[in-house]
Formats: structure tokens, sequence, C-alpha cells
């Protein structure tokens, strides 16, 4: 053998199988441990990251809060919502509580009156038919009246549950007088109606004044968690009442009065701890008051418990007694329309002092920030008028000054403490085009 031959013989051919893969790369995981508990973080190998309660030493009493608040209040409760969250959420929980088990001790009622028999189950089961057939009603007869429910959701609100309960206090008497079960019926059931269409157009409005960080789906989700909860809640305490004591018309006739008050009280203090924070002409004339007494601008929950839920539309005298929306053809003449326009030519407002108040119309794209404006120089006007006994037209141009001077800061801090300015909700009030 030749030395070219073993020379062949020692070289080895080229392997062709392709080399074995990496060894995977170990999982990737990490421990946290915040306020007693401690939890095990790991992403799998599709990239979904795991979660695994490893330890959990907080006391039983403490889980079950805890557990509590994350399935009825909103992420990050209480520092998520603004101030008054809490007492709305506990007084709106016993208003359906207790308007639940009106709603069956209603539905019994009309039952008895129409000559039946029925037990407490199929009241409950009929009284959602009966609710939900009137919506539909209630929602043609409410569709025009959006924009006052937008400008005053506190006092539609409310309204809307003493609707309700006047539909209720008619069901519960029916028995009384069943030669008129259809009139009774149908007309408590349209109140009825009315009051569930009311109801969830101010529905959001109101959630939207609590969501402090963006999280109003949350907020809202959370809230009708709890009015679920209480719901079924009231209608156990319902049946439990149709059972024993409100078994006969004259135990409804006690009880029935009860629970409608201790509705309408909790809905009225919902209202009151809801820190509304847009501007319509009730909050306006009470931010203009305060500022005009004290120099100091009121927070929407400072402003909150001020607001006349039962009469919004009064006057407030140390806010210049501004009445806002009425038709430009009844503010002034037609004649002299041109000059009282050139009282203040760039601004979008148009004021005309009154013997008992200063009407304001402001322009179809007017927001609240003119509205403000506007307001400011009728209440300096007014306090002109008042301490020096000037002319209106004067007083009104010594009203425009002032406002002028101050409007700045002004303005500055009110968005400071969280009022939205870019809007004036005036309800159905006229506006002009020139």
């Amino acid at each position: 053998m030749n030395l070219l031959e073993i020379f062949k013989m020692q070289k080895k051919k080229p392997d062709d199988t392709p080399p074995p893969p990496p060894p995977p790369p170990p999982p990737v995981y990490w421990i946290e441990t915040s306020d007693s508990m401690s939890h095990h973080f790991q992403f799998e190998s599709d990239g979904h990251l795991s979660v695994t309660l490893v330890d959990d030493s907080r006391p039983a009493s403490r889980r079950i809060v805890e557990s509590f608040l994350n399935k009825f209040f909103p992420s990050g409760y209480p520092y998520s919502v603004n101030e008054g969250y809490l007492r709305y959420t506990q007084f709106r929980a016993l208003q359906h509580f207790s308007s639940a088990t009106l709603s069956v001790l209603s539905t019994q009622s009309l039952l008895f009156a129409a000559g039946l028999r029925p037990t407490p189950a199929q009241a409950t089961a009929v009284s959602w038919i009966l609710k939900d057939g009137m919506q539909h009603v209630g929602k043609l007869i409410c569709s025009n009246l959006g924009a006052r429910m937008d400008s005053e959701p506190k006092s539609w609100r409310l309204l809307a549950d003493v609707l309700y309960d006047f539909g209720t206090g008619l069901e519960v008497i029916s028995p009384l007088c069943p030669h008129l079960f259809l009139e009774m019926a149908g007309l408590g059931n349209f109140a009825k109606g009315m009051a569930v269409v009311a109801a969830r157009a101010t529905r959001l409005p109101i959630y939207s004044s609590f969501a402090k960080e963006g999280n109003l789906s949350d907020l809202f989700a959370k809230g009708e968690a709890i009015s679920t909860l209480f719901n079924v809640l009231g209608i156990g305490a319902g049946i439990q009442l149709a059972s024993t004591v409100c078994s006969s018309t004259q135990g409804k006739l006690v009880v029935g009065p009860l629970l409608s008050l201790m509705h309408v009280y909790c809905v009225r203090e919902e209202m009151r701890a809801t820190p509304v924070n847009t501007l319509n002409p009730q909050r306006t004339a009470l931010i203009v008051a305060e500022f005009l007494k004290s120099g100091r601008i009121s927070s929407p929950a400072d402003l909150r418990y001020q607001e006349d839920i039962l009469f919004p539309g009064r006057l407030i005298e140390e806010a210049g007694s501004v009445k806002v929306g009425r038709p430009l053809h009844k503010v002034c003449k037609p004649s002299e329309l041109q000059k009282v326009k050139e009282k203040f030519p760039d601004e979008k407002f148009i004021l005309n002092r009154g013997s008992k108040c200063t009407d304001m119309v402001l322009e179809r794209s007017a927001t609240g920030e003119d509205a403000l404006r506007g307001w400011l120089v009728a209440a300096y006007a007014a306090e002109v008028a008042k301490s020096f006994h000037v002319p209106s037209e004067n007083a009104l141009e010594e009203g425009y000054g002032r406002m002028s001077d101050v409007f700045s800061p002004f303005i500055s801090e009110l968005q400071a403490k969280g009022w939205h300015t870019d809007r004036f909700l005036d309800g159905t009030g006229c506006r002009f085009a020139l």
C-alpha cells in the first residue's frame, strides 16, 4: 500500500447530518412580594405570562374585603375616583335594594287586582315583563328631553325615581279599585317606563363625574355589578315580605310608603354626593357668586352640596340674577338688537339688564368660557348698579372692564380645580347666530 492510499483511507467523509438544536433557554420568571402576598410570574414558551399565588399571609377577613373591593369597585380605588364615590355607592346600593323590594310588592298587588292569586315567585317574574314592555313608550316620550338631562342630570335622576315610585304606588293600591285595573296599571307602568329611560340617560354624566383616570368603563361595570347584587337581594326581601307582612293590601299600604321614602332619600343623597364638573346655569351662578364674595373658586366637590336639586332654575342674586336661554325676541326688540349686540361686539353673548334679572343669550358656537365671561359681566354690573345707582348702560361697561381684569387668572384657576370649560350645558335654551 503506497503512501497515497493510506492518506485517502485516513481522510474522513464530510458529515451531512445537521447539528443538534441548542437547548431551550431557561424559563424567565420572578417572584414579587407586595402587601403580605407573593406571586410567581413566568413567561411560557408561547410568550404568555402566567401568574401563580405563592404565599398569602393576609387574614381571612382582609382577603374577603379586598375580594369584594376588586369585584365591585374600580381598579385602583380609592385613588382612581373622585371624592364622594363611596357615599354615592352606599346610597345607590340601598336605593336598588328598596326599589327591587317595592317592585315585587307592587306586581303582586297588580295581579291581585286582576283577579289572580299569584305566588311571590310569579310576581317576581311578571315584574320584569311589565317593566320592560313600557320602556319603549317611555323612550318615545323622553326622546326630546336629552339636552335637559345633560344640563341637570341630578334633578332628572331624582325626578326619575319619583316617577318610578308614583307608578309603583298606583300598582300597590290597585286592589282597592279592581274595576279601574287597566287604567291604573297602564298609568303606573307608563310612569315607570319614563323613569327607567330618564335614569339610564343620566347615568353616563353621573359616572363621568367620578372618572379620575379615564376609567369610565371600569366605573360603569363595577357600578352595574353593585346594582345587580342589591337588586337580587331586594327581590329576595320582597318575596319574603310578600309571603308574610305584605300578604294583604293593608300590609303593603304600611310597608310601601316606607320603602318609597327610603328609595327617594337614597337617590337624593347619591346626587348630593356626585361632583359634576361640567358648567350649567346653576353651577356657573354658584361659581361666580362665590368668586365675587370671597375671591375663591370652588371645586366640583366643594360645590356639590350647594346645588339645588329640586329647583335648579332659581335665580341667584349674588351672581347677578342671570337668566340664560330665553328666546332673543323676548329679550330685546328687533329694532334694538343691533344696538345691544354692539355693546360687546367681540363677545359671543348678548346681555340685557332688566328690573328683576339680566338676560343672557349665547351664540350658537359659545363655549363655557364665553358663558363665564358674560356671567361675570352681568354679576359685576349688578354689583355696580346696586352700590352706585348708575344706569344699566354704564353698569355693563364697568362690569365688562372688571371682568377683563380678572378673567385670565379666574379661568386658569377654574380649570385647575377640575372644571370643564370647553362647553356650556344650557339644556334646551335658545341660542342665536348673526
